[in-house]
């Protein structure tokens, strides 16, 4: 008991070391920035219109909010997280919220308060990203959980998990599933099979969705409660669209990445608001709101007598929420206690919904993008684990040096592929033999094969080669940084991007292209030079592309210095993901001499040239 303390302690001083890190990187970007900048840099929308302001499951004021300068700019927010609308003509301070849901240039907020300020009224009002609290607070009341551990089963789970205890496995008759090949037959097996824990490694495009999908459904015949959960609320989306498909009753829980009505339909909110209660509580609703809207009457100068009164207005309206609140947990508890899966993001598991369940499995997804710390948030709602994902492509985000180099950036999956049994998922059904080469020996010691289906995939009988590399050492293509930015460009490799896809697009008009760089910077140039958006063309950065397929990737490395500085570039996992997005063509740009110095360039080089995919960009510098 006490290495599990000590564990879930030093765990717990890293996580307070990166919450540090952040809440002082955020407090300084906005007392050094000006309101121009924040927009410019996608964190703050100012000035919103308020196109919707009512009440929502729980009776929460939410608002619909939609920006009215830099629409269609990128912009950093995402559902969940914590936001605060402010308004700029006054010194009032920010009301928190949680962003709902996000469509271009709109996003729904709900508010955890009773009612929203008055201010709301006077214009001027904007919106900017503040610092996610909530997540932290909720990976340090998990790991106070572990540091003070009673249960005995929650205790032998969490020695299985650190490697303390040897995991078990209940004896059960094999089952076969023949949509499956022969590793992930083996993979549902140990899940169903495993009383305690079972981990899934899931190389790229080796059919892990599908794998997770046929294994909670094959639980689901024999357990109540399945949890299944995702760092990200578009992983949780997908999962919850694909458990669907299969079938099976889900439950949403949380924010959604995209409002699609195939997803909206399985929520909370959704199935709530469907119920034939909800009669009722539309009926309480109204009278809610209309002793508001009296209330809302009372400005802020006004006597004793009309302050009473508004006091008075907002209590009968506050009665009437508990009695909403009480309507809507009866239905919610049916709505829970019926659905075989429920679906939520790591942090929303510890929903005030699922408060009182423990469920027979938890099932976590991308666990190596997600920090140790909220992986152990649905584990302590749990009787049994399964963690899937890679720890071979992206790493979750640390902001800390320290709480990095001390551990941090490990994962949960990474540790546990380590010192447990594990089933690897062998086959890929994504890309081309060729494409998959250089990643397989480099990442995953040459056990994954191409299925029969995807080998020899091209984009045309005749495409050589499959992969190519074009060298801009020597043309001069430096790399730039910009003034304000610590972010790196190179607009004449980003030209050259377009002079080699433009013949290839010609020839193949209908084939997905995705164009891939690791700086935000370049991404910014490239969709610069394409102008138009194009159904067929997507451009974003490394970490947006994760999970997406193409059928051309072109990727732009932009480092070219003399002095042979890569930075991120090596960041290894980075460039595996970016390789194994594509399915019949890649095509990589980058400076051999910068890069050449590292190991690992170094062996990429070694493997376009030994494999003919080595092209030079002087073929293209004269048109360029």
């Amino acid at each position: 008991m006490d290495s599990i303390k000590g564990y879930f302690s030093e765990l717990k001083a890293l996580l307070q070391i990166e919450k540090e890190v952040e809440i002082d990187r955020k407090r300084s970007y906005f007392d050094k920035t000006s309101l121009k900048e924040q927009k410019a840099d996608g964190v703050t929308w100012h000035p919103i219109n308020i196109k919707e302001n009512d009440y929502g499951l729980g009776d929460y004021p939410f608002l619909v909010i939609e920006r009215t300068s830099l629409q269609g700019s990128s912009h950093q927010f995402k559902p969940g997280q914590t936001v605060g609308v402010f308004t700029s003509k006054s010194d009032e301070r920010p009301v928190k919220g949680l962003i709902n849901y996000i469509s271009n240039d709109e996003m729904k907020i709900i508010f955890h308060i009773d009612e929203l300020p008055d201010w709301l009224d006077d214009g001027g009002i904007g919106i900017q990203l503040l610092f996610d609290e909530r997540s932290f607070k909720e990976m340090e009341v998990s790991m106070n959980y572990f540091m003070n551990l009673e249960d005995r089963d929650a205790l032998h789970l969490t020695k299985v998990i650190l490697g303390e205890t040897s995991r078990t496995n209940i004896d059960q008759h094999v089952i076969e599933i023949p949509s499956l090949n022969p590793s992930q037959n083996d993979a549902v097996n140990d899940i169903i099979s495993s009383k305690d824990i079972s981990v899934v490694h899931g190389p790229p495009g080796t059919g892990k969705t599908t794998t997770l999908v046929e294994a909670i459904f094959q639980l689901a015949k024999k357990e109540k409660h399945i949890l299944v959960t995702a760092p990200s609320n578009a992983a949780t989306d997908f999962l919850t669209k694909k458990l669907t498909e299969k079938g099976m009753s889900v439950t949403r829980i949380g924010n959604l990445a995209r409002v699609d009505e195939e997803t909206v339909s399985h929520t909370l909110d959704y199935q709530v608001a469907n119920n034939k209660e909800n009669k009722r509580i539309k009926t309480l609703k109204k009278q809610a709101n209309e002793y508001r809207r009296m209330a809302s009457k009372y400005k802020r100068k006004f006597g004793k007598e009309e302050r009473d009164q508004r006091r008075l207005l907002y209590q009968e309206a506050r009665n009437i929420t508990k009695e909403i609140i009480t309507i809507e947990d009866d239905i919610i508890e049916k709505i829970i206690g019926s659905s075989q899966v429920i679906t939520t993001t790591l942090v929303g598991s510890k929903s005030h919904y699922l408060k009182n369940i423990l469920f027979d499995t938890v099932v976590i997804d991308e666990a190596g993008q997600a920090l140790e710390p909220a992986c152990w948030i649905p584990i302590s709602k749990s009787k049994k684990v399964v963690l899937a994902g890679d720890p071979l492509q992206l790493p979750p985000t640390v902001k800390s040096e320290e709480a990095a180099k001390k551990g941090l950036s490990n994962t949960l999956i990474e540790k546990c592929i380590n010192k447990l049994e594990s089933s690897l998922l062998d086959t890929q059904y994504r890309m081309n033999e060729e494409i998959m080469a250089f990643s397989n020996s480099q990442f995953y010691k040459e056990k994954l094969k191409a299925d029969d289906s995807v080998k020899k995939i091209k984009l045309g009988a005749d495409e050589f080669p499959v992969i190519e590399f074009i060298d801009t050492a020597g043309c001069g293509f430096d790399e730039e940084s910009q003034v304000d930015s610590k972010g790196l460009s190179n607009p004449e490799e980003a030209q050259l991007v377009f002079k080699h896809l433009k013949p290839l697009m010609e020839q193949n008009n209908n084939a997905s292209v995705g164009i891939i760089s690791p700086y935000r910077n370049q991404v910014n140039v490239l969709q610069e030079i394409l102008g138009t958006a194009t159904e067929n063309i997507t451009i974003n950065t490394v970490d947006s592309f994760q999970g997406q397929e193409r059928d051309v990737i072109y990727i732009s490395l932009v480092r070219s210095n003399t002095e042979g500085n890569i930075g991120f570039l090596k960041d290894y996992r980075r460039m595996n993901v970016a390789m194994t997005r594509a399915k019949k063509k890649l095509v990589i740009i980058g400076d051999s001499a910068t890069l050449a110095n590292d190991k690992f360039y170094s062996k990429f080089m070694d493997f376009v040239e030994n494999n003919s995919y080595y092209r030079s960009a002087w073929e293209f510098v004269g048109e360029v």
